[in-house]
């Protein structure tokens, strides 16, 4: 008799290798919803999950993101459902919104959610603070580096290290089984989908049973973090990938030069040319990944008849999503590697799909008073520093959604990001991420060559910072060369007289992103202004020198919240 496992593996291989994909992933889901109803409720020993999902101001994101872990339990039936809930899964939706409406948007959203049976606890920020409150004025003083000061006032968009942070304190809190219990970090904009390339156009099926196999790993090794990449939109600010979005606009734009205006439309390629790993990122290099190819094809959306007049102007209305996160042509995709059981050295967090057991809740996103970017890279350097083997990576990547379906992004609140009128400005997230670069390759350098947090003293910090510095500097200003040129390359192109799209409401909208090109990381960019200014440079730096040096003490604070 074929066992339930050796089931599943077929039907893996059939759903990622065959032909027919919709109706295996059918099969696949009830192959699982099999398995449960054989488990018995009372003696089920596996792992529940508590979820937490950091917002601030975005409730259509979070809605997003409830219907995806909604539609997780629905789809695949992890532990059951008994009574009016599922039993092994608890949401908790940690609120950090300034705008009222959006407070109690999020709050509908929680009870909505409970009463269709994803039992979902809706932390507001005043239960955050009085948290807060209960620890000693001398504990809560020792840890207010990971959890940020105790005010009142302004107590909203403290930043995702801080809110999470604050969320251990309402884990510390609840009552559940620790030892049977697994804490699973998401991000609002992330999905428990994938990205699949279709000749259509993708599709972002629910076909990862997430639950199932983490709770395997946790079972069965010594793990203590694990963390999931991502697919979709890129998990890296646009500051780091505007030179190859460039690269491949230009190709686009002179292969559309050289076709007919009224010719059907020959954007949508037979074969998917999958975007190598971390394609999109300007400084793949620092990572030690290469990049495989220099540039990528835009794949046009329109379906139906249509021709390249109607390709560039459906081109020209999302070209300036990308100031958002969306990068038109080096989306991730979902690559099947033969066994979800398999688990890789982790070196980086990623903040919005990690996963911890009780005791792997020390593992903290530090740093949070610094608003940088890159924390979950560098708060990774320092955990696999600390735990070798138990840090691990798993093929579960979600689905990273930075924009909405609609056209509303700029509606919805993201760090860093400022839209007004026509101007889309990202000089303080630029300006956070070439800090945050400083500070994660600092901290990678150091622990490459086995300087671990013990070791980290004043001299040893600023050798390495100011090395990693000079190194950034020169790749920065590379990149900002390089966005002139290109930039201006792109004009010259939109201001051919002879070229057919002469005159089209595409070109205007094409040059309004150009200008919000120069204004990011041209001549104009105030960001990289202030980076090339040295004072502003010596400030950033002794910030990050302090955080390092009082690093290991901070967390020897933190760690004593679980020693009570």
């Amino acid at each position: 008799m074929t066992s339930f496992a050796q089931q599943l593996q077929a039907t893996e291989n059939q759903l990622w290798n065959g032909d027919n994909f919709d109706d295996t992933l059918n099969h696949y889901q009830q192959l699982f919803k099999q398995q449960e109803a054989t488990i018995n409720a009372e003696n089920d020993e596996r792992y529940g999950f508590i979820l937490s999902i950091p917002i601030a101001d975005r409730p259509e994101h979070l809605k997003n993101c409830l219907e995806s872990i909604y539609q997780l339990c629905d789809q695949f039936g992890y532990g059951g459902k008994h009574g009016a809930y599922y039993s092994k899964v608890l949401v908790v939706v940690v609120e950090d919104s300034k705008d009222e409406a959006c407070r109690l948007a999020d709050a509908e959203l929680a009870q909505a959610y409970s009463e269709k049976g994803l039992r979902t606890i809706h932390y507001n920020i005043d239960e955050q603070y009085e948290l807060m409150m209960m620890l000693p004025a001398a504990k809560r003083k020792k840890i207010e580096s990971i959890i940020g000061k105790a005010t009142k006032k302004n107590f909203y968009r403290k930043g995702q290290a801080f809110t999470r942070n604050l969320t251990y304190l309402k884990l510390l809190q609840l009552e559940h089984d620790r030892d049977k219990t697994l804490y699973y970090f998401v991000d609002s904009d992330q999905l428990f989908q994938i990205n699949v390339p279709d000749k259509k156009g993708d599709k972002q099926p629910h076909a990862l049973n997430y639950f199932y196999y983490i709770n395997q790993v946790f079972q069965t090794t010594n793990t203590l973090m694990l963390t999931g990449k991502l697919v979709g939109d890129p998990p890296v600010s646009p500051a780091v990938m505007i030179v190859n979005y460039l690269d491949d606009l230009l190709a686009f734009m002179r292969q559309l030069s050289q076709l007919e205006a009224k010719a059907d439309c020959q954007f949508h390629p037979q074969d998917i040319n999958k975007p190598s790993d971390a394609a999109y990122h300007d400084l793949s290099k620092l990572f030690e990944l290469e990049q495989k190819q220099k540039t990528y094809d835009y794949r046009c959306k329109i379906t139906g008849e249509h021709n390249h007049i109607d390709c560039l102007n459906a081109f020209s209305q999302r070209v300036n999503r990308f100031f958002f996160g969306e990068h038109l042509t080096r989306k991730t995709y979902f690559n099947y590697q033969g066994d979800f059981s398999q688990l890789e050295p982790a070196r980086t967090i990623y903040p919005g799909n990690y996963i911890v057991n009780f005791e792997g809740l020390k593992y903290i996103i530090p740093f949070g008073d610094l608003r940088l970017r890159m924390s979950g890279p560098t708060a990774g350097r320092l955990v696999k520093s600390e735990i070798q083997e138990r840090f691990v990576s798993i093929n579960l990547p979600m689905l990273h959604a930075r924009t909405l379906k609609t056209d509303d992004s700029s509606k919805e609140f993201r760090p860093g990001v400022e839209s007004e009128s026509e101007i889309i400005d990202l000089n303080d997230e630029s300006e956070r991420q070439f800090f945050g670069d400083l500070m994660l390759f600092t901290v990678d350098r150091m622990t490459k060559e086995g300087i671990t947090k013990e070791k980290f003293t004043q001299g040893v910090v600023t050798k390495y910072l100011q090395i990693i510095e000079q190194e950034l500097l020169d790749l920065y200003q590379a990149t900002h060369e390089n966005v002139i040129q290109k930039t201006q390359e792109f004009l010259t192109l939109l201001d051919d007289d002879n070229a057919w799209w002469h005159g089209l409401e595409a070109v205007e909208q094409l040059k309004q992103f150009i200008k919000n090109c120069q204004h990011n990381f041209g001549k104009e960019s105030q960001a990289y202004e202030l980076i090339q200014t040295k004072a502003h440079r010596e400030q950033r730096k002794q910030k990050i020198m302090e955080v390092l040096l009082n690093y290991q003490q901070d967390r020897e604070a933190w760690d004593g919240l679980f020693q009570d």
